[in-house]
């Protein structure tokens, strides 16, 4: 490796001789499907990374992500099936057909022009009709963001509403409906209207452009942030949460909220 800077290449081959003889015995013995959970997880590190808004971070963050596809492709190679160097040209040469407003004469609005051009050329390049306007949503989704596709695919076929008001009334009425079934004490339909009305809320934050899986994560991050707040000032106190009033607990997490 170079003395300041490494290379795409240089980490190509560190790769190649950490499977190699005489190399790590974890990394020799990892596969695609052992990987996939590391590939998840530094994802989900990135995002991470992005919320802290910390340049170093991300650039560590991105550097461990960048490390899974080189994993997979050097598996790959063993086996004769292709290289880094093929996944690189494959990546180009679909970047490049995929915008043809860009490397080509076609002229396009918009990004929502160009993302229903996108998706033409996709099914073009796949040379067959697909089973339903709903396929090529990955299964292993997590299931607010599958929604948010599946609805996002619904809709580009004419099955959406006109107005948000419409997609904001479907939410009062599944909840209706979860009321009526939690009243019934029917567990089964409460789990069934659950889920109805999780859908809706997805379809409303899709239809008004707003992302419901970076919505409920960000809802995560400020609840831990406030619980630790109310948590740290107990604890400051001598007082064990499981015994202080809850109506002692709000006022610290009023206090929390204030400070943010």
């Amino acid at each position: 490796m170079t003395a300041n800077h490494g290379t795409f290449d240089d980490l190509v081959n560190i790769m190649r001789r950490l499977r190699g003889p005489g190399g790590c015995p974890w990394d020799a013995e990892q596969t695609h499907e052992s990987l996939t959970r590391y590939l998840l997880e530094e994802a989900y590190e990135v995002i991470e990374a992005i919320d802290a808004k910390s340049p170093e971070h991300l650039k560590e963050e991105l550097g461990d992500l960048l490390l899974q596809p080189v994993f997979h492709a050097a598996i790959a190679e063993e086996a004769g099936a292709f290289d880094m160097a093929d996944v690189i040209q494959e990546l180009c040469d679909k970047l490049v057909r995929r915008h043809p407003h860009v490397f080509g004469d076609m002229e396009i609005s918009d990004s929502e022009a160009q993302v229903e051009n996108w998706e033409r050329i996709k099914k073009a390049e796949k040379g067959q009709e697909r089973p339903s306007a709903l396929s090529g949503v990955p299964p292993h989704l997590p299931a607010l963001l599958k929604a948010q596709k599946i609805t996002e695919k619904a809709s580009r076929v004419g099955f959406d509403w006109e107005h948000a008001d419409q997609v904001f009334a479907k939410v009062m009425e599944e909840l209706h409906e979860f009321e009526e079934a939690w009243d019934g004490g029917d567990e089964t339909r409460m789990e069934d209207e659950l889920g109805d009305l999780l859908f809706a809320i997805v379809n409303l934050g899709r239809f008004l452009s707003l992302n419901p899986e970076e919505a409920l994560r960000k809802t995560i991050n400020r609840f831990q942030r406030r619980f630790r707040y109310v948590e740290e000032n107990l604890q400051g106190q001598g007082k064990k949460m499981n015994e202080t009033p809850l109506a002692d607990m709000d006022i610290l997490w009023e206090e929390a909220k204030k400070l943010e």
